[in-house]
């Protein structure tokens, strides 16, 4: 009986037999990424399916929701929750909730407000109210945060440990975690039971501390409890702890019980493993856990080398670094530049600047060009050894690339200021010029300190500028009295 329920419960849901006329021909989740899971892609297969006005089950709906929300896809992952509402798609509470952290997310805490203002009050429970919650918290609004739990309170809304694990999230990251106690005493005292985040959490909370045996006594209160197991993420949290305070020997027997508690394990359990063996120095439990890896997954992908072979590096282990990307080039189909900067990065920084070039040179002859983080090594090394041209030859070649997702690559105001600092020292006006001709490609303003910098080098060098002034006034900044000094002496 039960078996005949469950095939009548994928019949419910099959993709194989639909109407073509009336449905997409393969489910939505699969269909948006067809092509790839880039966001302009998956745009693209979404806008194609909104412009066919086929239909989709209101199940394929919230998984494809969920698919684009895990992946941060979060544009087109409110267009679809839009668009599905204008067609008539009912929305559960809990669908209104992902909806609101969509808008959150797309447009901003304002725009998510006022979603939650223009809700029906017969919509507005602890779901709707725990998800604005979670949206402050994400925002880092403290007492915004605060002030609706409290209101959640005084509605006597069904609270579970969601709201207070997303409080305790916000307290760590604004660097108030002498405040997650607290909430946990509240949590018992109104007998809210909590989950196993709550127990990460609070782990955290009193690692960040240096609270190493506060942290195991929540491991033990969490074992007397019961109803609560520790997962993956408690036991690695642990681990992590341990490592980080430099308690290798406790790190890796937490490790150990890690491996036995969690016998089939996915890739990023492997990889984890990895990393966390090579924070403790432990070369040997690093290969063991790679072999394991190989076995587990015979076509293994470039992202668990990238992970290996930047392992290695950190051990100064730079000759298994070679061969691991020996074996990951001779193999891959697709040279995944990430891979080839990680090795990059270790010859530079041993100043082999011969053998990253031949590195950078082989992998563009395979098609893999160039990214802003291969200029930013090559700007680190370049930095290093005072050849400032390079380093600025390298700004603009970063620059020009861009980053993975499409967005502006900006300097870092550390490195500018140091470049400026050199053309100030060395009075060269025409080298700062030509770097901020550079700059102004990514950065549509300098700010003060880089403007009152260029100010001292034309002051230095003793030379007159007839546009400094009109610069200082499109940027709308105050100059501090000297830097108004020194203008009013460089400007003709």
């Amino acid at each position: 009986m039960a078996s005949a329920f469950m095939q009548q419960f994928s019949k419910k849901r099959s993709v194989v037999k639909r109407s073509s006329k009336k449905y997409l021909d393969e489910a939505l989740y699969k269909k948006l990424f067809n092509n790839g899971g880039e966001e302009q892609k998956v745009r693209s297969q979404l806008n194609q399916f909104l412009h066919s006005h086929k239909s989709a089950y209101k199940w394929e709906v919230g998984k494809s929701l969920k698919l684009l929300r895990s992946r941060k896809i979060y544009g087109p992952a409110l267009k679809l929750s839009e668009t599905m509402e204008k067609r008539g798609m009912n929305k559960t509470i809990s669908d209104q909730a992902i909806h609101l952290d969509l808008v959150a997310k797309s447009r901003g805490i304002n725009a998510a407000e006022t979603y939650f203002m223009n809700l029906p009050e017969s919509l507005k429970n602890h779901l709707t109210y725990g998800a604005l919650l979670n949206c402050y918290c994400k925002n880092s609004m403290t007492e915004k945060a605060e002030a609706l739990l409290e209101k959640m309170k005084e509605l006597s809304l069904e609270l579970s440990s969601m709201p207070y694990n997303s409080l305790m999230t916000l307290y760590l990251k604004t660097g108030l975690q002498q405040t997650v106690p607290r909430v946990i005493q509240e949590m018992k005292a109104n007998d809210i039971m909590p989950d196993t985040y709550t127990y990460n959490v609070w782990m955290r909370a009193l690692a960040a501390v240096n609270d190493i045996s506060g942290v195991e006594r929540v491991i033990d209160e969490m074992k007397r409890d019961g109803r609560v197991a520790g997962d993956w993420t408690t036991y690695s949290n642990l681990a992590s702890i341990y490592a980080d305070a430099g308690l290798f020997d406790k790190a890796e027997k937490a490790l150990k019980e890690l491996e036995n508690k969690n016998a089939c394990k996915d890739l990023s359990a492997y990889q984890f493993l990895i990393t966390l063996y090579g924070h403790t120095g432990n070369l040997l439990e690093v290969y063991r856990v790679w072999r394991s890896l190989k076995l587990a997954f015979p076509k293994t992908a470039n992202i668990s080398y990238l992970n290996m072979i930047q392992v290695l590096v950190k051990l100064n282990d730079l000759p298994g670094a070679e061969k691991c990307f020996k074996e990951w080039a001779s193999n891959c189909l697709n040279h995944d530049i990430r891979v080839v900067n990680a090795l990059i990065g270790a010859y530079l920084k041993e100043g082999s600047f011969e053998k990253a070039e031949v590195l950078k040179e082989r992998a563009q002859r395979k098609g893999s060009k160039p990214n802003a983080k291969t200029w930013e090594l090559y700007l680190d090394y370049y930095l290093k050894k005072g050849d400032i041209k390079s380093a600025v030859d390298c700004v603009e070649k970063a620059i020009s690339a861009g980053r993975g997702d499409g967005s502006k690559w900006v300097l870092s105001p550390a490195i500018v200021g140091k470049l400026m600092h050199h053309f100030e020292q060395t009075k060269d006006v025409e080298g700062a010029e030509a770097f901020l001709e550079v700059l102004k490609k990514s950065k549509d303003e300098f700010g003060l300190e880089v403007l009152e910098s260029l100010i001292r080098t034309y002051a230095a060098a003793g030379k007159k500028s007839p546009i400094i002034r009109r610069l200082v006034k499109m940027e709308n900044v105050e100059l501090s009295e000297e830097g108004k000094k020194l203008l009013d002496d460089i400007s003709e």
